[in-house]
Formats: C-alpha cells, structure tokens, sequence
C-alpha cells in the first residue's frame, strides 16, 4: 500500500509531466500514458507515487534515468477507482523500457497475471483463468537474472505464493511457494498463446525442518524474499521468509537457495497429472524441440529468432505443463534460521554483508508481526551445525506489524514501515554493548569493535589493529586480556533499601541476549546460591524478592556466564528496614502540616494521599527531600542564567 512507501520529495508540475526530486537529488521523471498499469520507486530512496488532479484518470510510472529498477507494489487506475488494490501483493519491474507487473487486473481480483507492457515488445501475459499456471497468487519478489552470457538467455524471476491444486486433502500443504520464470525475449505465440507467455514455468520453494521425533515441519506461506548479489551476477543468493500455514501452530524459518540449484529444477523433468484426482508424476513422454522454456535466440536455439517460431508441439506442451516435477530445496537442505514456540512470527527480511576483523559475515534483520526488528547472524558451532544468535531486538512500532524494510548499506540505515508510519533504524548500535572489552566482545557484532576505551562502529582498515573483536568465537579471555580485571574493579556497589513485608527489585540485565545469569548471596562474608523457595521472580531484567525479612538484608551478586567467560554485571547491597519504625515514621509525617511546596516538587497529593503501603510512603519522603535540595539549586542557576541572558541582550542592542 502507499504507506509502505518512504517519502521524500519535492514535485513541480509541468504539464503532462510531473518532475520528483527525492532527498539524494535523484532526477525521476512520471509520464502520462494510457496503459492501466503503473508503479512506483523503492530502490534505495523512496518516491510517493501521486496523481495530480489535470491527469487523475491516467495511468503512470516512474522512471529512472539509466538504470533498471524494482517495485515491490503496481498502481491500477481506471476512472472513479483511483485506489491501490489494497487485498493483494503486487509488483513490479521496469527493465530495458519494459514494464512487468505482476498484478490483480480486475476489482474482484479473480484475474491474476504476469504483465509485460509499456515498451517496444508484444504485451503479453499469462494465460488468463487457468489454474494450472496461476492459482490465486500472491506476489513477493521479482528480479532480472542473467543465465549466461548470452543476453537472449535473460530471465525475469519471480516468487510467490499460490493455492495447491491438490485436493487430495491429509497432509497435502493448501499453499505453496513458487519460483518462476519467464524469458525477457518472449514474444507469445503464432497460433496458440497469442499475446501469452512461451516460456513460462515454475517450481515449488521447499523450506522444511525434520525435528527429533522424525517429524517434518513444513514452512509453506513465503513471506519476503531478499536477493543478494555476489561477485558473479548470474548467481547471487536467494534468502526466502516462511511461514507456517495454520493458525494454531506458529512458526517461522529462513531458507537460502542457490539460483544453480533452482537452474538446475527448471532443466529438470516436468509435472504431468491426467486428470483433476491424479497425482502429479514424472512425465516420462517426449519433450518437444526447442525445449519447453527456452529463450528464443539463446545458447540453446541460435537458430531461432523469436517465440513466434516455437513449434506447435512445444508451445502446446508448455501451455498443458507450466510446473515442474522437482522441487527446489535450500542449501544443505535445511533452513538457516528457525523460529518456533515463539508468539510472533517474521513478516519481512533483508540481509546486509558485513567486513569484520575475522571474515565477512551476513546478517539478517527480521521484521515480526509485533512491531519488533530483530538483528540475527548465523555463525558455524561445529562442522555440522550452525548456531543461530540474535544480536539484539528494537521495538520500532507498538503493536503494528512490520510491514516491509530497505536496507541502506551506504547509509548504514534500515526503514521499515508499517500501518503505523515509517522509521529508520541504524544498523548497528554498538553504545548498548556498554564500555567493557568484554561486554563488546561478547556481543559478537560484526558492525562493532572495542576501540580501547568503548564498544563503537568498526570501519575495517589496516590502521587499526587495535580495534579488539571476535565474532567468531566470541572469547573475551583472548581478546580482552588485562582489561577484565579493571572492570571488576571499576564495578560500583549500589545500596537499594526495603521494607520488611514488602518486595523489591534488583535490577541487572546482561547486554547479550546470549548471557545465562546467576545471582548470588552474600553475608557475614560467605556466598552462596540464591535459593528462596517461592520467594524470588526470576526475569529477563533481574529478580523479585518477595515478603521481605530481615534474614535477606545482605550483598548480592549479579553473575552473567557466556563461553564460559563469566564476570559480575552488578553488586546491590540491600538494607531492610523495620516495617514498625517506618509506619511510625510515615504517621508521623502525616499528621503534620504539609510545607508549603516550591516549583516542581513532587506532587502534594501523592505524598498526603492514603492508604499508600509503608514502602511508597518511604519513598515520598525521600523524593520530597531529594526535591527539597535540588530546587533551591535550580532556582540559583536559573537566577544565573537570567542575568546571563539579560547582558547578553543588552550588548546586542
């Protein structure tokens, strides 16, 4: 929808053309024409897409000058419906003067379809209300990939998601994720598929986990996917997000494929079911000449210069067999990131490539359905097995699920969107780490370094080697030798009191979510476990004492463990006071005349109201006192600043 869009611009109308100028000074130009499609720009900088009142009824895109670009929505405008349909996933690609759009053309959103149009070649799509090529899809992804160096052998690929055809019910999955393709070059065919695609086929997305009792977990409902490039630009990396298909079971999985793998499925053999309750099987018959799929004028078939030329057989087959009977399955067979047990699930992915002391790492940001962004790296425990860790987890939206994200390498900026509004993030927040060695090196951020005094970005560079990281193994005792001591010692004892037959809180939340804590008990010397039967709330920000006596009056020690480095995070010393004595106190206070308060004291009615228990009551009396000695303070410093101000002005005038 229009608000999953990231807006920057500055419009002046001209005539029938509109030119957008967005915060990079990128130079878009918005032509009028009269197709019913039409897109909008999401590479990098994000441009609104708007119809001015003089052309409403007329249908655009944008275009950027000199080089391709994708959309991750398409506009429908006819007279009277001048809005996005909003039900459906659409897309877009604007390549070679051509636009491709897979999109709902009808407002029942019945009749869905890969466009191509707006440029020199036929205006083609696929074959219209026929199951077998699309059935109810839903957009994800669309992306030109090379296949060789041959340019007649150019493919746009495209992912989505679609209804099984499968009826057979049991275990069959109701949705599936799909990959296809078709060749740029496609002209349609001469006698049958006029003005329809030749080559077009796809191929089922398997994202699948086995667990321990030998049970598969399939991960049906593609959610996002996120191509990165590589060195070499007819192979790079295909990160899909799924999701499980039921409502009762939530889950989420992140699998990577490879585009020699998904070549391979599409040069494979093809599905073929007789009838509507066969099964798909292997065809086994002949396959015509050219094959079914290949680009006119390729590598393949030199010899024929256009789809036109097809053989009846080949485009009869191709039209009857659109699916392929292998399926593509991730690397190693298995997802790299798994989420289940979990009450959220990922809507959105993006991947950045990161250059750190030991290695190029990849990192995953992770949108959720409850407004979270989580940052993720998966990093080799053993020859085997990965080990999945999330660095952190940022709230970017209460409650609103994330929508979509761009990723800014340059920037080192990440935007996300949602019903809510749109935001950016930093990629990297190294502060939260704090100001230890060890603390950063555990962190095992690759966009992060101790620099000797604080955990900061790390630029990589030659000239400073004594930036200390280890992402890899993430081993303090190596990295930060000498420094761990120091901040032992550097830890500050804190002094918390309570009241007996009240709670308290102690507070110590380590900075890796990695860290297994431990707090221990210390008294007349000697240290121990905590162990109070019933009597401690153990959480993710520290523990609750519960029913206060005496006997808990001591030193505790917030302990924090990871690769078995371990080192105290915080030392609360706690002071019980005399529930008695502080009843007595409090009555006391209250049956005196309430002082007169002065400017921003703490709030007469909070501390005279009753019936507060005696710990609140305790701690009004230290806020009124704290505010007592602050305010005399701040009247002083204001009294100074308004002097200051007011030679300030005499000397102006």
């Amino acid at each position: 929808s229009i608000q999953n869009m990231f807006v920057a611009f500055l419009a002046q109308n001209h005539s029938q053309r509109m030119r957008f100028y967005l915060i990079n000074s990128a130079y878009f130009e918005l032509l009028s024409e009269r197709a019913i499609l039409g897109s909008y720009h999401v590479y990098a900088n994000y441009l609104l897409l708007a119809t001015p009142p003089a052309v409403r009824y007329r249908s655009h895109y944008v275009k950027k000058k000199n080089r391709n670009w994708v959309t991750s929505g398409c506009i429908r405008r006819r007279k009277n419906a001048p809005k996005l349909v909003s039900k459906w996933w659409n897309l877009c690609v604007f390549t070679d003067g051509n636009l491709y759009a897979g999109v709902h053309i009808d407002f029942m959103s019945t009749d869905a379809a890969l466009f191509r149009t707006m440029g020199g070649r036929t205006a083609i799509r696929t074959e219209q209300y026929d199951s077998r090529w699309l059935n109810e899809p839903v957009f994800i992804q669309i992306q030109q990939i090379p296949d060789s160096a041959e340019k007649n052998d150019d493919k746009l690929y495209f992912f989505f998601r679609e209804k099984s055809l499968d009826t057979s019910g049991g275990a069959s999955p109701t949705v599936l994720a799909r990959v296809g393709r078709v060749c740029l070059n496609d002209e349609g065919g001469q006698k049958s598929l006029v003005n329809r695609w030749t080559t077009f086929l796809k191929a089922r997305l398997v994202c699948s986990v086995i667990g321990d009792d030998g049970v598969e977990t399939s991960f049906d409902e593609l959610r996002d996917v996120f191509i990165q490039p590589t060195q070499d630009e007819r192979n790079p990396m295909v990160y899909a997000l799924f999701t499980t298909a039921g409502s009762v079971f939530k889950g989420s999985a992140v699998c990577v494929y490879s585009m020699a793998d998904v070549r391979n499925v599409f040069n494979g053999p093809f599905a073929h079911k007789h009838g509507h309750n066969y099964q798909w099987t292997e065809y086994t018959g002949k396959i015509p000449y050219p094959r079914p799929g290949t680009c006119p004028g390729g590598t393949f078939t030199p010899g024929i210069q256009s789809s036109k030329n097809f053989s009846d057989e080949a485009v009869n087959f191709i039209r009857s067999h659109p699916l392929m009977f292998h399926s593509v399955y991730p690397i190693h067979r298995r997802p790299l990131v798994v989420k289940t047990g979990v009450d959220y699930r990922y809507t959105a992915l993006v991947v950045d490539q990161v250059d750190a002391v030991d290695g190029r790492y990849e990192v995953l940001f992770l949108g959720t359905d409850r407004g979270t962004v989580q940052k993720v790296i998966v990093l080799p425990k053993d020859p085997t097995t990965m080990e999945e860790l999330t660095l952190e987890e940022v709230e970017v939206f209460r409650v609103f699920p994330v929508k979509t994200m761009k990723i800014s390498s340059k920037r080192q900026q990440l935007y996300v969107s949602s019903d809510a509004g749109l935001t950016q993030v930093s990629l990297h927040r190294c502060g939260v780490y704090g100001r230890a060695c060890s603390d950063c090196c555990l962190a095992r951020d690759p966009y992060c370094a101790w620099d000797g005094e604080s955990c900061s970005a790390f630029t990589p560079s030659t000239k400073r080697r004594s930036r200390r990281q280890d992402v890899k193994h993430g081993d303090p005792l190596r990295q930060c030798r000498g420094f761990n001591a120091k901040v032992e010692k550097r830890l500050r004892e804190t002094v918390q009191f309570g009241v007996e037959g009240s709670s308290t809180f102690l507070e110590c939340q380590p900075r890796s979510p990695q860290a297994t804590v431990k707090w221990l008990y210390q008294r007349e010397g000697k240290r121990k476990v905590l162990n109070r039967v019933g009597g401690v709330l153990k959480t993710n920000q520290g523990i609750l004492l519960k029913s206060l006596n005496q006997s808990d009056a001591g030193l505790y020690h917030c302990l924090a463990t990871e690769n078995n480095f371990k080192h105290t995070m915080a030392r609360v010393a706690l002071r019980i006071l005399d529930r008695d004595i502080v009843l007595a106190l409090t009555a006391q206070d209250e049956d005196e005349e309430p002082k007169t308060r002065q400017a921003g004291a703490y709030p007469q009615s909070l501390v005279s109201s009753t019936p507060f228990p005696p710990e609140i009551r305790l701690i009004n009396q230290y806020c009124q006192s704290y505010w007592d000695q602050v305010n005399p303070k701040q009247q002083q410093r204001k009294r100074t600043n308004r002097r200051h101000t007011e030679s300030q002005d005499q000397g102006l005038g």
